[in-house]
């Protein structure tokens, strides 16, 4: 009998000559593009351990050639890096917990009919994605409400994210009903549904937001280079980063002399610093994301079924 149900099952699993051949392009479509995308990462590393000239001459394509460590080394030599380094995750950590927190909480409350002039407060979220006043008027607003040169000029601004509330409530909206109706008849109010049942609920979309906020947070360079001039202690990792390479150049350029062949040379020299800098920002994200990718997949995929 069990000899039966193994050649039954058997059977079942046996692919057509088309299935094959699906599987067979499928898989190396997908794989081919995998690799595309993961090729400049791939390039940017080896070009930051390998020997500098072969870097500023452009002969590194493939494999590292003269391994070593400095660059990675004398980054860490950069005035300020560690102060940088700090603020930079302060406001991703802080800028992330709260934007998640309010994110989930006004995301549910806009599920809510009873809720006060849902519809119009909800509409008015909506609208704020569509429009935007410029950098001046932004700088101008910023700075009547004592926002420059203030650390606080990192996270306010982002603890509200239309577009995140828009995907916390639709996943939300998805649900079962039952469960909130069974928490109200024992006598449980909004928050403690919130609290207890539609929060934990609501993991993926959250870990989803979550991670949108966090590389919104990390890779933000605008807002430190322009409302942080007064306090340099207040910069982010990239605009520490940033304001380090324009130096370099400008130095580079000031030691050439102005020629065309001494210019060029800066020019090359500049690559492997540019590639290091590059890398030291896109490092902590290629860390965090793969212990955050399923919540993610599965976040956007609900979402969008009930979208």
């Amino acid at each position: 009998m069990a000899e039966k149900v193994n050649k039954t099952e058997k059977h079942k699993m046996r692919l057509s000559p088309g299935d094959i051949t699906f599987n067979i392009i499928n898989y190396t479509v997908f794989i081919l593009f995998s690799l595309i995308c993961a090729f400049p990462f791939y390039y940017l590393f080896i070009n930051t351990i390998s020997d500098n000239e072969l870097v500023g001459r452009g002969v590194i394509s493939l494999w590292p050639q003269g391994f070593h460590l400095d660059n990675y080394a004398n980054i860490t030599k950069i005035n300020g890096l560690g102060t940088a380094f700090i603020v930079s995750i302060a406001r991703t950590v802080i800028g992330t917990i709260l934007m998640v927190l309010a994110s989930a909480l006004v995301g549910y409350l806009v599920t809510k009919e009873e809720m006060w002039g849902r519809k119009f407060w909800y509409r008015f979220l909506v609208i704020t994605m569509y429009f935007n006043a410029g950098i001046i008027p932004w700088y101008m607003n910023m700075s009547m409400l004592g926002l420059t040169n203030n650390f606080l000029a990192y996270i306010i601004p982002g603890i509200i994210s239309p577009y995140n509330i828009i995907l916390v409530k639709t996943y939300i909206e998805s649900i079962p009903g039952e469960l909130e109706e069974s928490a109200s008849i024992d006598g449980a109010g909004y928050f403690t549904i919130f609290r207890k049942i539609i929060f934990p609920l609501s993991k993926p979309i959250l870990a989803t937001i979550a991670i949108f906020g966090a590389v919104g947070h990390w890779n933000s360079f605008t807002d430190s280079l322009i409302l942080m001039t007064g306090n340099a202690k207040l910069q982010t990792l990239q605009h520490r980063l940033y304001t380090y390479m324009n130096e370099s150049t400008n130095l580079a350029a000031m030691l050439s002399g102005g020629s065309e062949e001494t210019l060029a040379q800066a020019s090359m020299n500049m690559r492997p610093i540019k590639f290091t800098v590059a890398m030291v920002t896109v490092i902590p994200i290629l860390i965090v994301y793969p212990f955050m990718s399923k919540y993610f997949e599965k976040g956007i995929m609900l979402g969008a079924v009930k979208g």
